[in-house]
């Protein structure tokens, strides 16, 4: 008899939720533990094992799981590993599916978080039927997942599709992986926490904002003062929109996608974000792809969205 649930994993540098999920989609089960308080990786799989392992044995036992998929900040499909993820406790080269492999004595598969969302929307959410598009992940950082003829690109080490790495504005804000000018350095939520700051300070335009201690605005204070109507975050979201619709009509020309699927935080600011985008790529599209690309937002359940795109992993072992 065919095994009826995968497990998923999302890893975060804050908490690592978990759950079993049927083939339908469905999330059976999730829990969760912390994954910063952790400073020995072995303690930390011991912890997952024993969390998880509740809610297996709820579900008939081991011999009712087919495999596991984890979803972890610098995952690498090929290798299994964690790689130098800055975000997490432990440093260097992790071998974390080999790790849950000898523990729970089933098959692991790993990707980045990116890469996970971009599979599970691939098979439980709005690009269910497509072969080629893009996901981008706005939150916390810029993720991107990049799906081909039905595949997702991992390039020859694992690595690909690192696009919010990509250089938006030569010279310009230092992002948190050391370059210049990256994507995610404008276009996260930490960016647009960034230009409202910056706006603030260097203009007299008057804003809720102001309101605000300027070191505790969040994308949350400015898409809540930009449905209040309030300029100065209208503008926030526009600026952060042409930079992303820019960006977005590069993303065309090197993989021609059906649509580029945007999920996170972010991406709740709705019509003030997507507007913008569309303009722009739109603008900077050539001739041949002008009108024919779809920009969407996910369908997956917020809450459940990572462990779904991390268990989907697992449906191919």
């Amino acid at each position: 008899m065919e095994k009826p649930y995968v497990i998923g994993i999302d890893m975060g540098g804050t908490n690592t939720v978990f759950g079993i999920v049927d083939v339908r989609g469905n999330v059976i089960s999730k829990s969760a533990i912390k994954t910063a308080v952790h400073d020995d990786v072995n303690l930390y799989v011991n912890d997952i094992y024993h969390e998880l392992m509740k809610l297996i044995d709820a579900e008939g036992g081991i011999d009712q799981i087919r495999g596991i998929g984890v979803g972890a900040p610098n995952g690498n499909y090929y290798s299994g590993n964690i790689e130098y993820a800055p975000n997490l406790p432990w440093k260097g080269v992790i071998p974390f599916a080999k790790l849950l492999n000898e523990k729970f004595g089933v098959p692991v598969a790993l990707t980045n978080d990116a890469n996970a969302a971009a599979i599970g929307e691939m098979t439980y959410g709005i690009a269910r039927g497509m072969k080629d598009f893009i996901m981008i992940t706005l939150g916390t950082g810029v993720g991107s997942g990049i799906v081909i003829d039905g595949k997702l690109v991992y390039g020859h080490d694992g690595f690909a599709g690192e696009l919010g790495h990509t250089t938006s504005i030569r010279n310009g804000r230092l992002c948190g992986c050391g370059k210049n000018g990256c994507l995610e350095a404008y276009s996260s939520a930490t960016g647009v926490a960034r230009t409202a700051r910056e706006i603030l300070e260097t203009t007299n335009q008057d804003s809720i904002l102001r309101n605000i201690p300027l070191s505790d605005i969040t994308s949350k204070d400015v898409y809540d003062a930009a449905k209040e109507g309030d300029q100065v975050a209208i503008d926030i979201f526009n600026f952060t929109g042409k930079i992303l619709g820019e960006a977005f009509a590069d993303f065309v020309a090197f993989s021609s996608p059906e649509a580029i699927i945007l999920f996170g935080g972010l991406s709740k600011a709705g019509e003030f974000i997507l507007n913008p985008i569309i303009e722009n790529m739109e603008k900077n599209l050539l001739p041949i792809w002008k009108g024919k690309i779809k920009i969407l937002f996910s369908e997956l359940k917020e809450s459940d969205a990572a462990v779904l795109g991390a268990s989907a992993l697992a449906w191919e072992l």
